[in-house]
């Protein structure tokens, strides 16, 4: 197991930022890779961003790229995403995944956190 436990999210208007951030309990955080994902209302979970064990690799979804950056930091066991220009449509619960392998991770995370809600007003 993996617990992930996500924070940061929040109101924002457009155009605004915020940073989420997802610790993971554990002394194995750094061999796994990590992602993002969000669910809007009436929608199904979609995948934002991945990163692998150390951080040479990323992954964006097309909507995302340009606008948010997913980090890490192993020694503090945690991943964030940085969001910028944000847009209302970016609004969902955002979720905070695992999987040992990052070429997997947007199809089918191990592990996920309970989410924390992004809210984005026009």
């Amino acid at each position: 197991q993996v617990p992930l436990v996500e924070s940061g999210g929040g109101l924002v208007q457009a155009g605004g930022s915020l940073r989420l951030s997802c610790a993971a309990s554990g002394r194995t955080f750094n061999r796994y890779a990590m992602g993002w994902f969000r669910q809007a209302p009436g929608k199904e979970r979609e995948f934002v961003a991945a990163i692998g064990w150390t951080s040479g690799r990323t992954y964006y979804a097309d909507s995302v790229r340009g606008r948010f950056t997913i980090t890490r930091d192993n020694a503090k066991n945690t991943v964030y995403l940085q969001m910028i220009s944000l847009k209302p449509e970016d609004t969902a619960v955002y979720f905070c995944a695992a999987h040992g392998n990052l070429d997997v991770i947007m199809h089918g995370p191990d592990y996920w956190g309970q989410g924390t809600q992004v809210t984005v007003s026009s």
